[in-house]
This record gives C-alpha cells, sequence and structure tokens, in this order.
C-alpha cells in the first residue's frame, strides 16, 4: 500500500491557497461563537478527500476524542511538508483544517518555530472547544511536529 502521489498533497487548498491569517480575519469578524462553530464546521467540509485506503492504525492520531487519522508527504525537491488529515467528527474536521491551515506546505524549520498557542490564543480557540477536543487538537499538533522533527532530523 503506498501514499497518495505528491500532487495530491500539494493540491491540498489549506496553507497555500487557505491561510491561517485569512481564517482568524474571518473569525475576527464573526461576533458570537455559534457563527465561528458555523465557520469551522464549513472549513472542515472543505477539506479534501482522504483516501480510505490510509484509514489504518499506522495514521491514527491517538489522543483524540473522536477518530483522526493524518498522513504526509516530503517534496524531495524543497523538503516542503505536505498534510492530509481527515476525522469521522464534523468539528475535528473543522479544526484539522485551522492545523492545516497553520502548519502545511512548510519546512519542518517553519513548522517547529511557529508559535501555534499564539494563534489559537488570538481566536481564543481553546477557551471555546471542549477539553477533550483541546487533547484532540493537541494530539494532531504534536503529531505533525513529530513529523516535522523528524523530517528535519534526516536532512541534518
Amino acid at each position: 500500500m503506498s501514499l497518495p502521489e505528491l500532487e495530491t498533497f500539494k493540491a491540498n487548498p489549506f496553507g497555500s491557497e487557505q491561510s491561517i491569517e485569512e481564517i482568524i480575519e474571518t473569525l475576527e469578524f464573526l461576533d458570537d461563537w455559534e457563527d465561528r462553530y458555523t465557520f469551522i464546521i464549513d472549513l472542515g467540509k472543505s477539506l479534501p478527500d482522504f483516501p480510505d485506503s490510509e484509514r489504518i492504525e499506522a495514521n491514527y492520531v491517538h489522543g483524540c476524542q473522536s477518530q483522526v487519522w493524518l498522513i504526509h508527504r516530503q517534496d524531495p525537491a524543497d523538503g516542503t511538508l505536505y498534510f492530509l488529515i481527515d476525522s469521522d467528527a464534523i468539528i475535528v474536521k473543522g479544526l484539522a483544517a485551522i492545523v492545516l491551515a497553520t502548519l502545511n506546505a512548510k519546512s519542518p524549520q517553519d513548522i517547529l518555530t511557529t508559535d501555534v498557542e499564539a494563534i489559537f490564543s488570538r481566536i481564543d480557540l481553546m477557551r471555546h472547544i471542549s477539553p477533550t477536543r483541546g487533547n484532540g487538537l493537541r494530539s494532531m499538533l504534536e503529531l505533525v511536529k513529530t513529523v516535522a522533527r523528524n523530517a528535519s532530523d534526516q536532512s541534518s
């Protein structure tokens, strides 16, 4: 079983066409958290399709209450990391989209130096999601950072 082609990963708009800054601007524009949740859910609906063949234990994100899978590819030409994430829960898919908008299509070093906590505090995200979703979000972030650390170690 092999991962999808690199081009499939590069086609993911989160992190390239859909930036975290654009998401933050939209969230700041929305007055109440009901509207923000709707927007986050809509983000999740626009995640690229995740291959059914990759919904396996090796790609499972542990620590999430929902089922979450994450796969990645690294561009051999420039070292950029690309991710696909999926979940069975609609709000978690939206949170995954925010993770991708923040960390997808970046170098391992950029991923490792991005202050994700500062970004999330700008939108007051952790205070408005349940503790179990917060733990799941941290698990997704930690797995992305682990991939970046491993990729960084291999290139040194």
